[in-house]
């Protein structure tokens, strides 16, 4: 055993060091921030790991490890008779060192100083001793797990995280009511639990199921796991009224053989047939060696990075990379559908001005034009557009008095921006607040949980759409004119081509008209008239007219083609934009999820292989009655 010992004690102290460093990293990922939320449930559990594990890593820097004992149970069962027998004697109220205004009692070895204890403990009422036995053991009397007083309750539920060993303490009246039951399948995932069924002398009579207490709690815990649970059957009353010790620690007279030797041999007979008070100080005393101690703390230290392998799994955040797939498939057909909506809102809003729209094309070709079609051009533009006045039919551009004069030159710019704040005002802002509501419907109903887009998607949704619009509808309408005045490929050789022919030919046909008639003059014997003179003018004005034909069927400028290919750009532009902001969300998030699920692996990673380490060494001792298998080996799922 010895040999054993010693190879324990480095396995605590290394031990140490592994926990506060798993307890930094926790804390560090508590508060950094997440895209995936834990619940206020999933926090204060992660919280409270943090805070055992730094309790754990303290608790083992100890040389000798400190073993906390608590006595739960319920009111009336005996918890505070059981630790004045356990004591040899009522605890005086002069034996506390720290007086508070409630009891919890903490029952330690003189030998250890206060400044060592739990800080939990250190606010309890402290009872020094100086039995040797009990040295490296604290016995903690807690207040009633049903008190009436919600503080007494929590001041319990403060000490349970302190405790290394659980002695439940029972009457036959509250053995198994339902609040110590529940409170004891809550703990047993983290403490070595022992039983007490006090009163032992009320218990012989069988339950109303026809079995005795004892054997009924037995029944109930071989379910819930305990293959071996320990129960001692106590009458502590009986030990605090007949004093087992003296009071400086020695035993009595009439117990040292009962102590000393087997049960079967001892001389004085318990109180009551089957009584164990004194097994079980036998067993506090001499069953939870150094070697049960640290086995103990072992095996508590491993139910706890077992809880937190669980905790940490369900905060774990999930893969969702192929929804996030899904869920962009399903947003494309959405955004498509809200561009084309947006686009026909904002061609809506030129459909009044198309005749200003047309005449500001025409005005950029005629400009081309050079010569006599230049000239023509412009009085053409100017008859066919004589109703064209952008500041009488756009209501939004300022008017300065009663006169109405049309813009010399027009601003392409502000006219779009004024058209898509109307288009905005009317309907697209109502739109754009609607469409982030739809993707993240859309988004629910394809398995993506909804509070991790919704954030992101309402940030995009009230981004400046109305100056985006705008600009899209500058854009796209200046590319369209580019497109239009500056063409490429075969348009650019026709328009160069007509140009070029509108440009010379009318001139050279009035020339070469010119020249017939005077080869006329000269040569063929034709005579002088005054109508001759207006012939090449009405050959050039003809040439004119053929080649404006000729321009208007190859370089058509009419407001249904140009809004054609206005809806084409515009609609894959908004898009573009709609998409950039919207459409990449769900991958974002997912990628993010995996980065912050990485950590949660590396981490759980860690946590097992330390856990798997403690495994491989834990001792052999006999404390497998403390534990359920079921609190043993938990596999953690998720």
């Amino acid at each position: 055993m010895t040999a054993t010992t010693e190879t324990a004690a480095p396995l605590l102290r290394t031990l140490a060091p592994a926990l506060r460093e798993l307890q930094q990293r926790l804390w560090e990922w508590l508060r950094n921030k997440r895209h995936y939320p834990l619940s206020i449930l999933q926090k204060a559990t992660l919280e409270g790991l943090a805070g055992d594990l730094l309790r754990q890593s303290e608790a083992l820097q100890l040389e000798q490890p400190l073993l906390v004992i608590v006595l739960m149970g319920g009111t009336g069962v005996g918890k505070s008779t059981l630790l004045n027998a356990l004591a040899g004697g009522a605890i005086a109220l002069a034996s506390f060192q720290r007086p508070t205004t409630r009891d919890p009692v903490v029952y330690y070895h003189e030998s250890i100083q206060p400044h060592r204890l739990d800080p939990a403990l250190q606010q309890c009422r402290l009872a020094a001793h100086d039995r040797l036995a009990l040295e490296h053991k604290i016995i903690v009397d807690t207040p009633d797990l049903d008190s009436n007083d919600l503080s007494n309750r929590e001041k319990l539920h403060r000490l349970l995280p302190v405790a290394d060993v659980v002695l439940y303490v029972g009457s036959q009246e509250k053995y198994h009511d339902r609040l110590g039951w529940d409170l004891f399948l809550e703990q047993r995932k983290r403490r070595a639990f022992a039983f007490v069924l006090n009163k032992w002398d009320r218990c012989q009579a069988p339950t109303q199921g026809g079995a005795r207490p004892d054997e009924d709690l037995l029944k109930d815990l071989t379910q819930e796991g305990f293959q071996n649970p320990l129960l001692f059957r106590t009458c502590a009353q009986h030990w605090v009224d007949h004093p087992w010790q003296s009071s400086n620690g020695e035993l009595v007279a009439s117990t040292v053989d009962r102590v000393s030797s087997p049960i079967s041999e001892r001389a004085v007979l318990p109180p009551v047939e089957g009584e164990q008070f004194l097994e079980l100080v036998h067993w506090l005393e001499m069953g939870l060696t150094r070697l049960e101690i640290e086995a103990i703390k072992a095996r508590g230290v491993s139910q706890l990075l077992r809880q937190l392998q669980d905790a940490m799994a369900v905060a774990c955040p999930p893969e969702l990379s192929q929804a996030a797939a899904k869920v962009r498939a399903a947003w494309h057909k959405i955004l498509e559908e809200e561009a084309r909506t947006n686009v026909a809102v904002l061609l809506n809003t030129l459909e009044p001005y198309q005749k200003e729209i047309e005449h500001h094309f025409a005005l950029e070709r005629q400009s081309k034009f050079r010569n006599v079609m230049g000239t023509y051009l412009h009085w053409f533009n100017r008859l066919k557009y004589a109703g064209s006045s952008l500041r009488d039919r756009i209501p939004f551009f300022p008017k300065l008095g009663n006169s109405v004069n049309a813009p010399k030159q027009w601003d392409l710019g502000a006219f779009t921006q004024e058209c898509s704040k109307a288009a905005s005002e009317q309907h697209l802002d109502s739109r754009v607040k609607a469409l982030a509501n739809r993707l993240l419907l859309e988004g629910d109903a394809q398995g993506f949980p909804l509070g991790l887009l919704q954030e992101a998607a309402e940030t995009a949704g009230k981004l400046d759409w109305r100056r985006r619009h705008a600009d899209a509808m500058v854009e796209i309408l200046s590319r369209v004119e580019h497109s239009w005045s500056k063409p490429s490929g075969w348009r650019w050789l026709v328009q160069s081509a007509i140009i070029l022919m509108a440009d010379w030919v009318p001139m050279l046909a009035a020339g070469a008209m010119g020249l017939v008639l005077l080869w006329g003059y000269t040569m063929g014997g034709r005579t002088f008239g005054w109508g001759d003179l207006l012939l090449p003018i009405v050959v050039m004005i003809m040439v004119v007219v053929v080649l404006h034909v000729l321009i208007s069927i190859f370089l058509p400028l009419r407001w249904q083609a140009i809004r054609a290919e206005f809806d084409n750009q515009l609609k894959g532009r908004l898009l573009a934009d709609l998409s950039a902001e919207f459409a990449g969300l769900p991958e974002e998030v997912a990628q993010s999820l995996r980065s912050e699920r990485r950590v949660v692996e590396k981490f759980l990673e860690d946590v097992r292989e330390v856990a798997g380490w403690l495994e491989q060494r834990e001792q052999a001792a006999s404390i497998a009655g403390l534990y359920g298998s079921s609190g043993i080996a938990t596999k953690v799922t998720k």
